[in-house]
């Protein structure tokens, strides 16, 4: 009933609303085609297209599954994380716990959002870019190690599950650009749709309650999708001396939007996401802390 009852609202302050919402949604999808989609729909496929390659064997240590998952999920910006691990428990590499745990860690914006967006454009230091990706990664890492002792502790229930049956006649080329297209396409409606939805819940509150719009603007974005959550902070504090952690706040945060798109993933192929939740707490509190230590 509570459900019913919110969705209604939101019906009805779109419907009240519908230039605000028309311009978060414009917003969200101008943000996906230039920040989003260049960076992500190559890396995908060709991650997908490494992982559908045929293979006579597994690799036999944990140490190399792992390092695997961490090095094609978490270098190729959200959600490749959660596509690398999701394909890997099909392929049989991992097992359902190492699934989960591993979704937790093989967690990251791409190198080049940090770096070339983020560094480049928003700081004007690539320095500073490598110094944010050097704290998100430093976060990841410490996170990873703390899952490999439970997993050590777990040895017994993580035995590799047996791999999903394919269909032979699709090529390994073939099945990356389809799943891939899914993938994008689950991108862009949770962007489009929680910038448009931030938005309209900004512009409601900064109506009812005496706050200024830039501050709930970026609060409710940097709740609801990342991406314009950090846009609406550099239209709105660039100058301020806080506006670096502001922004490695907002990152570690990600949003709903990509909450909704790795759970989506997560829940499609069977992987609990109880590891990957307490994991955006501990990113959430560490990332902004180590950002401010080496900037």
């Amino acid at each position: 009933m509570i459900n019913v009852t919110v969705i209604w609202a939101l019906i009805i302050l779109f419907i009240i609303q519908p230039d605000i919402a028309h311009e978060g949604a414009v917003s969200g999808a101008q943000l996906f085609v230039h920040a989003l989609l260049p960076y992500l729909l190559p890396y995908i496929i060709l991650t997908q297209w490494l992982l559908k390659m045929p293979s006579n064997h597994l690799p036999s240590s944990q140490w190399s599954r792992y390092i695997k998952a961490y090095v094609l999920g978490s270098f190729g910006g959200f959600p490749v994380g959660a596509v690398t691990v999701s394909e890997m428990k099909k392929n049989g590499e991992i097992s359902t716990t190492e699934s989960s745990l591993l979704l937790a860690s093989c967690h990251a914006p791409g190198p080049m959002f940090i770096i070339g967006f983020v560094g480049n454009e928003l700081f004007g230091s690539v320095a500073s870019g490598w110094k944010l990706l050097i704290a998100i990664h430093l976060a990841n890492i410490m996170f990873f190690l703390v899952l490999l002792v439970f997993l050590r502790k777990q040895r017994v229930k993580t035995v590799p599950q047996p791999p999903v049956e394919r269909d032979q006649k699709t090529s390994p080329l073939l099945g990356s650009i389809k799943d891939s297209s899914s993938v994008i396409l689950l991108v862009a409606t949770t962007v489009i749709f929680f910038s448009s939805l931030g938005n309209v819940l900004s512009h409601l509150v900064s109506s009812i309650f005496p706050i200024d719009m830039g501050i709930s603007k970026t609060l409710l974005l940097a709740v609801f999708e990342m991406t314009s959550g950090v846009q609406s902070a550099t239209e709105h504090f660039s100058g301020d001396a806080m506006y670096p952690m502001l922004i490695a706040a907002i990152i570690s945060i990600n949003g709903l939007s990509i909450h909704i798109q790795v759970m989506t993933l997560a829940k499609g192929a069977g992987i609990s996401i109880l590891p990957y939740i307490i994991g955006r707490a501990w990113n959430t509190v560490l990332v902004p802390l180590l950002f401010i230590l080496i900037y």
